[in-house]
């Protein structure tokens, strides 16, 4: 009896499983927990960091930032004047709009529809001698500017062209 006793011991710890079996499931129910743990933990870590900068870069102390903005503001509030004293002159850069025209007709391209473009007299930038005709006159004025686009300009309907542009002088950069 004894020996079948020690079978249905061995038996026994077959079934119910050995400190050394519990163990090892032990490590691997440990194992799958920590796996969970760290798939959900270190995405939420890193959310959590991010909102922690972006908190931090929002909540900078109020001086450095207006310091920021300042700088930043002054570069883009370079403004031009519209003292109609002031005279256009080679080498000014100008604020202009214009509207252009072939045989009165309005063409594609050919207008700023009121947003305004800079331009710096003498650059060469425009066709002809457009800019040297805006010079003597002041922030204001309307001029009819009258130029011919080059035979090789790129636009079938204006290639060779005559084209009359109102343009108006909005100022003068200072």
């Amino acid at each position: 009896m004894a020996g079948e006793r020690g079978n249905d011991y061995e038996k026994g710890k077959q079934k119910t499983g050995t400190t050394e079996t519990r163990g090892r499931a032990g490590k691997k129910g440990a194992a799958e927990k920590i796996r969970k743990t760290l798939s959900i933990g270190i995405p939420a870590a890193l959310i959590a960091i991010l909102i922690i900068v972006i908190l931090v870069d929002t909540f900078q102390p109020f001086s450095s930032a207006t310091d920021d903005t300042e700088e930043a503001s002054t570069e883009e509030t370079v403004s031009y004047s519209t003292d109609t004293s002031l005279t256009v002159a080679d080498g000014d850069t100008v604020n202009i709009d214009y509207v252009g025209s072939v045989d009165g007709v309005e063409f594609s391209g050919g207008s700023t529809d009121g947003a305004g473009a800079d331009l710096t007299i003498g650059s060469g930038t425009y066709i002809d001698d457009f800019e040297e005709q805006l010079i003597g006159y002041h922030p204001g004025d309307t001029v009819e500017v009258t130029v011919t686009f080059p035979e090789d300009y790129g636009v079938d309907d204006l290639n060779g062209q005559e084209a009359v542009f109102e343009v108006t002088i909005n100022g003068i950069y200072e």
